[in-house]
């Protein structure tokens, strides 16, 4: 990741603008003993141009502003892309000085952000501590090969993580003490009034990195102490890591980390538009400061932080309660979680009440090569049942079922952990977590985040969510509705009379006891026309009675005969369908 970005700006142009993603470059030398200053993926001899005649493809500032050429000259003939990407390449500059800077006696590095205030310069501040521009690089490099320092790269991982950063100021008439910080959150400039500036928005991390350069006698000694933030940005402190001596950048020693300043009385050119206080477009001496740091020393052991901004700072000495004077705030990549969740099984294949299931929840770091595996529990939530419209889990709805706990793996700095929920649906569990009434549900996972990291929650209609779906079965039993008929005759031959029939219905064959029912039919032909009494396999009986309506003419008649029904059944006569 990478930074070009101009102090020269008022609050109303001051830009935070992000240039370039990391860096990984590929060697073949015999692995070696190195210094940070002789890795090959940039130059660092106090200069901002490729030196002519590069052909190991070194990084200079003036590679890193290769998508800009309007504003960032390219050194002719050297080719770019072929070990090294860079993007996202971005400057502006209104050529003015009343940029802003630090306000307060609470604008010190001891203190956290919280405290900083800033205001818009009014030309008070000396030139020598003018800041103009500010720029930094991230790179990746094997670490069998190119790892700086005597020790190296001891934390097994295979890559070792670099910083390289660096900054032009106003004028070079006096020493001007700088430093950086590389912050794992996103500062930006607030807007809220206070104590005769305004606030910075943001805070320090546990593992925000201090970095503190002092160049005296000329520039030929390069003092660099490097400091860690511990704790919150409220309640933490700075702890010394590594550093206090002369570390200037060059010779043989194996140095994990160095610093230097363009030196001589010969003006060096400038990638980008710069002008000084003495009208040069060139840099003179002590104009240009760069330096390089190896995370992956064990020293500093900060190759897992995920840095998202940093702060280019002048200040009134070395200690860490100086004054701070000029600033410039520039970006990398955010380091941020993202989320993605997958139940179980497919949502497309439904389950049965009781088959128990899960939600994993997977978080991956992104805006580090080799960010920190995220920690702590996941939060899982199970809504449901839901209508076909519903689109997933929306927050502030759904049961908590509990929590998982994110696993890393074996590799702790690839930045993705994953969290599984406890089982649902499970017919060895009760309540919210037994079996499941049919239909659709969906999860949704939260993450509260950590010491390194905010929070997400996360909720997908297409991989988090499932179905519930009961089977059935069926069954046959054939039932009768037993029916009866009657048909009226006279002793003469005569036409039978109009009357009615009662029949009775018997759960016996004899016809006798109570009847089970009755039917009564008042026209010929006389039928029962039952409808409401079933019979399976079993004996049934009738009997039956005529009342004529004309009882002058007429008498009454009862049969003289029981009738009897043996039903016999088989709901199992063969398989179906036939041939099964």
């Amino acid at each position: 990741m990478g930074m070009l970005v101009d102090s020269g700006w008022t609050w109303g142009r001051r830009v935070l603008l992000p240039l370039l993603a990391a860096l990984m470059f590929i060697a073949l030398a015999a692995p070696t003993a190195r210094a940070v200053h002789d890795v090959s993926v940039f130059q660092l001899e106090g200069d901002a141009q490729v030196d002519v005649g590069e052909t190991t493809h070194h990084d200079d500032w003036d590679v890193i502003c290769e998508d800009n050429p309007t504003t960032c000259t390219i050194k002719a003939g050297f080719e770019t892309g072929v070990t090294t990407v860079a993007s996202s390449t971005s400057h502006e500059n209104d050529g003015g000085l009343n940029a802003s800077i630090f306000q307060g006696g609470g604008s010190k590095d001891i203190y956290g952000i919280g405290k900083w205030l800033w205001k818009d310069d009014a030309g008070g501040l000396p030139d020598k501590d003018n800041l103009l521009h500010a720029y930094a690089a991230r790179y990746s490099v094997p670490t069998s090969t190119e790892c700086p320092g005597e020790n190296g790269n001891t934390d097994g991982s295979e890559d070792c993580h670099l910083i390289y950063f660096g900054s032009d100021r106003y004028d070079n008439n006096g020493d001007a003490t700088q430093a950086f910080w590389f912050l794992q959150d996103e500062v930006t400039l607030g807007n809220v009034s206070k104590g005769g500036g305004f606030t910075f928005s943001g805070g320090h991390t546990d593992g925000d990195l201090l970095i503190i350069s002092e160049f005296s006698n000329g520039g030929t000694t390069s003092t660099i102490t490097i400091y860690q933030w511990t704790g919150s940005d409220a309640t933490g402190s700075l702890a010394f890591l590594v550093g206090g001596e002369n570390q200037k950048c060059g010779g043989s020693t194996p140095d994990p980390f160095c610093g230097i300043v363009n030196e001589g009385t010969t003006p060096i050119d400038s990638p980008w538009p710069f002008l000084d206080k003495g009208g040069s477009t060139q840099f003179r001496q002590g104009e240009l400061f760069e330096a390089g740091i190896n995370l992956s020393d064990p020293s500093i052991g900060l190759a897992g932080e995920c840095f998202s901004s940093f702060v280019a700072e002048t200040r009134s000495s070395t200690s860490t309660t100086a004054q701070l004077k000029d600033f410039v705030l520039g970006e990398f990549e955010v380091c941020e979680p993202e989320m993605t969740t997958e139940v179980s099984v497919s949502n497309i294949v439904p389950v049965l009440p009781g088959a128990a299931l899960t939600d994993d929840a997977t978080i991956t770091i992104t805006g580090a090569s080799t960010p920190e595996d995220p920690t702590g529990d996941v939060t899982f939530f199970l809504c449901g049942p839901l209508d076909p419209t519903d689109e997933g889990c929306p927050t502030g709805d759904g049961t908590n079922v509990g929590t998982g706990a994110l696993v890393g793996g074996g590799d702790t700095s690839d930045g993705t952990a994953t969290a599984t929920s406890p089982t649902v649906n499970d017919a060895d569990q009760s309540g919210d977590r037994g079996p499941l009434d049919p239909g659709r549900y969906c999860f949704r996972a939260v993450w509260p985040g950590d010491d390194n990291y905010s929070g997400i929650s996360h909720t997908n209609n297409t991989t988090e969510c499932f179905i519930v779906k009961d089977t059935t079965s069926i069954s046959t039993a054939q039932k009768w509705l037993p029916q009866d008929t009657a048909t009226i005759s006279t002793g003469s031959g005569a036409a039978a009379p109009n009357g009615s029939v009662t029949f009775s219905l018997y759960e016996n064959g004899t016809c006798t006891g109570t009847p089970a029912a009755t039917f009564t039919d008042t026209s010929s032909p006389y039928e029962t026309d039952n409808t409401s009494y079933y019979t399976t396999s079993t004996i049934i009986s009738w009997s039956a009675t005529f009342t004529p309506n004309n009882t002058d003419s007429f008498e009454g008649s009862t049969t003289t005969r029981c009738e009897r029904s043996d039903l016999t059944i088989n709901n199992s006569a063969s398989d179906f369908p036939p041939g099964a």
